[in-house]
């Protein structure tokens, strides 16, 4: 029998002093009740509720557990009620974790219309060029470039393609010249990401499969940095050409800031991917959050715009 039907038959008995009645709101049969209510007292070994043809009344020890069991069923409504609401609307704070660079960029000017439309979620954002461990650190999402992630307890959701490019000031190409060739390079002043898979280290491709052409290129940085963000400051200032991803410096490009170098050579490209915790109900302020991103993304064609 299920214990929670017993439970809220005996206190709905209790209430309407009638088993009949009870049934009736609990939609089954007589029958069914009286099964309920007797494998209920042969459960707790004791009787508690005596009932005859002319009248139905709760024991010492049913009154007892009338009092507890009407608690216990008013706790549970309220409970089921909280996750109702919250699934309607919900709260709590969000922990996001990203490279500086993508949360100055593309989270922090999201969550004015996120937080207006959910305004019970708290965002928390760590900015961060490293990885955390999301299971230990209390994180509920990242937002990453690794192609796969280590941990089979995470789910990964693809949310862009972006090239890396290189790129430099007009200032800086004006007074130093613009290479023509990968090799050209070792003559220029290079802004090094230090995070980088072997940061001095540029492989080049280009052409199709039947005639693809590869060039490794060993470069020396003149200045380095582990965000994205100091090398972008650099190289708009004129100190020399860096190399990132084209998510970071593409409205740099598009207004004339910077422009791009060598850019009929692509370099390895990165994917940028949510990572969460494998769970069978995602929380509401998660699973939205998610959704929100990605549709965002949609919107604005950013994979188009950044592998073009």
């Amino acid at each position: 029998m299920d214990r929670w039907t017993e439970i809220e038959l005996f206190v709905q008995t209790a209430e309407l002093g009638s088993l009949t009645r009870a049934a009736e709101n609990l939609e089954m049969s007589n029958a069914a009740a009286s099964r309920y209510l007797n494998s209920l007292e042969r459960r707790l070994s004791a009787r508690l509720i005596e009932r005859s043809t002319r009248r139905l009344y709760l024991t010492q020890v049913g009154e007892q557990f009338f009092r507890r069991c009407k608690e216990l069923l008013a706790e549970m409504k309220e409970a089921e009620a909280d996750v109702s609401a919250n699934v309607l609307e919900p709260g709590g704070t969000l922990t996001v974790t990203a490279s500086l660079s993508f949360s100055m960029i593309h989270i922090a000017p999201l969550l004015p219309e996120f937080t207006a439309r959910y305004p019970k979620v708290s965002v928390n954002i760590i900015a961060a060029n490293r990885y955390y461990d999301i299971m230990d650190s209390g994180i509920d999402l990242a937002i990453r470039t690794r192609e796969f992630e280590p941990d089979s307890n995470l789910t990964v959701r693809r949310l862009a393609q972006t090239r890396r490019i290189l790129a430099a000031s007009p200032k800086y190409l004006d007074q130093r010249g613009t290479p023509r060739t990968v090799e050209d390079l070792a003559n220029h002043a290079m802004l090094i990401y230090s995070y980088a898979n072997r940061p001095n280290e540029l492989i080049f491709t280009r052409g199709g499969e039947e005639d693809r052409e590869t060039r490794v290129i060993n470069v020396r940085s003149t200045f380095e940095s582990n965000d994205g963000q100091v090398l972008r400051a650099a190289a708009l200032k004129g100190m020399g050409i860096l190399v990132q991803p084209k998510y970071i410096l593409y409205d740099d490009i598009v207004a004339g800031r910077l422009v791009p170098v060598l850019d009929e050579w692509d370099l390895p490209r990165l994917t940028v991917n949510i990572a969460f915790q494998n769970r069978a109900h995602l929380p509401a302020r998660i699973r939205l959050f998610i959704e929100f991103l990605v549709d965002n993304f949609r919107r604005m064609d950013y994979e188009r715009k950044w592998t073009s």
